[in-house]
């Protein structure tokens, strides 16, 4: 197949597709294989985002494919109420992967989808209505998702969600919270967080929904402590956990689910983005108490492709792949290699304020004056432009408070040589910029 003519293919798309709020990009791509991207011109481009942050095993992965091409063929959508091998064998796998007691799993495409069953299960199971969100979460756009999301997307969408509560978000870089050695005091904010929770309860709090780094709110890491801090203070409320691992599960801060980095286990657990490794399949893990509970309430979740087989047998190969390959300790180590370049790249650059994260999930926050740490969304955008003119696709997350941080995110195949790779160009990038390359950074 020849190539798109630019000219006529950005024609048909602004005449035929509807603008959803989120930029083009002026680059056609005809290809993925791997960590790198195709364009029309056969430039080849390293992927530092792994898709939409989903294609967790490379593009194309040789063995998903020969299951897409196989099921594809025999066993690929049915009746929602047919259940298939494929789907017993997934949930069977994440079962003996999941820490006890979650063992209750289903299956849906996305991750707005995932944790939207989530919290009705909580409100189905507690029979209450509040839920506790972020105030820099991202959880999806659908009513029940997009009333717990508070970093984006809640303008002119009318009314959300009755019992909508804004927890502060662990932001250590910029949190107001201080110790007198200018430290942050993860403690005393989670105290103040939970005094506004209570005067605003009306005494129907159901869950708290959050993930373990929060990733389009800034890569934001919890502290060392937090996470066991704040499943104490959900059990003494009565109030589910639901953990939202869309970018973080099946490997890729170097623990199969973040969580477990904590020692602690959620009440529910949404995945979905790494699981099907760039297809459309999300699950939701829950215990069998919370199962009970639920049947009994007449709990109901039924979409056209609840269960579906041929994504059910992606996401048990990638699950296999990643046990197999040991993708979390390959995660340790090419994390760990990323972590030591970008902090070189801080104290080579003025305009890198903070860098963080775990494992593949990587963030580094730009600012715009080194004094106030003003938010740099401007710079950062431009660093970004030219760093994928060079060859390294990489994404500034530009959300309003959020400044403009980098989420660095290849895929856990991304070799040593691609890491160094893709610094080198960061490299580039970041020197062009600020040398003037760009207009009013220098």
């Amino acid at each position: 197949m020849s190539a798109p003519d630019p000219t006529t293919f950005f024609a048909k798309a602004n005449q035929y597709l509807m603008p959803t709020g989120v930029p083009i990009s002026p680059l056609i791509i005809t290809k993925a294989k791997g960590t790198r991207l195709y364009d029309t011109n056969n430039r080849q481009i390293l992927d530092f985002t792994s898709g939409q942050m989903s294609a967790l095993l490379g593009h194309s992965h040789p063995e998903i494919v020969s299951v897409i091409q196989h099921y594809a063929a025999e066993l690929d959508h049915l009746l929602s109420n047919m259940i298939t091998q494929p789907v017993v064998n997934l949930a069977e796998r994440l079962a003996h992967l999941l820490p006890a007691p979650l063992e209750k799993s289903f299956f849906l495409n996305t991750g707005s989808e995932s944790t939207e069953a989530a919290i009705k299960i909580a409100k189905a199971y507690t029979g209450k209505f509040e839920i506790i969100a972020f105030a820099a979460s991202y959880h999806g756009l659908t009513q029940g998702a997009g009333s717990a999301t508070y970093s984006a997307g809640r303008k002119n969408g009318g009314p959300c969600m009755p019992g909508q509560l804004a927890f502060p978000a662990p932001y250590a870089y910029r949190s107001p919270f201080r110790k007198t050695d200018g430290s942050y005091d993860w403690e005393t904010e989670l105290e103040f967080g939970w005094s506004l929770i209570d005067q605003q309860s009306v005494g129907s709090l159901a869950a708290f929904i959050m993930e373990p780094i929060l990733s389009s709110g800034g890569v934001l890491d919890l502290p060392d402590g937090y996470l066991q801090r704040m499943a104490l203070e959900c059990k003494k409320r009565g109030i589910l956990l639901i953990m939202d691992e869309a970018q973080t599960g099946v490997g890729r801060t170097g623990r199969m689910f973040a969580f477990e980095e904590a020692g602690i286990v959620p009440d529910i657990l949404a995945l979905s983005k790494t699981l099907g490794c760039g297809l459309p399949l999300a699950s939701v893990s829950t215990t069998a108490e919370i199962a009970r509970g639920c049947a009994e309430a007449g709990f109901l979740w039924l979409t056209t492709h609840l269960n579906d087989p041929l994504t059910a047998s992606v996401g048990n190969k990638v699950l296999e792949i990643v046990e197999r390959d040991h993708v979390c300790q390959r995660a340790v180590e090419r994390g760990a290699q990323l972590r030591h370049g970008l902090l070189e790249l801080q104290e080579k650059y003025w305009c890198i304020g903070d860098v963080r994260g775990r494992g593949l999930l990587q963030g580094i926050e730009i600012i715009s004056d080194r004094e106030t740490k003003a938010p740099g969304p401007e710079l950062g955008q431009a660093v970004s432009d030219r760093a994928m003119e060079c060859g390294l696709s990489c994404n500034v997350v530009n959300l309003p408070g959020m400044g403009g941080v980098f989420r660095l995110a290849p895929p856990v195949t991304v070799s040593a040589e691609e890491i160094e790779e893709g610094l080198r160009i960061l490299d580039e990038a970041f020197a062009y910029v600020l040398a003037g390359g760009q207009g009013r950074f220098a």
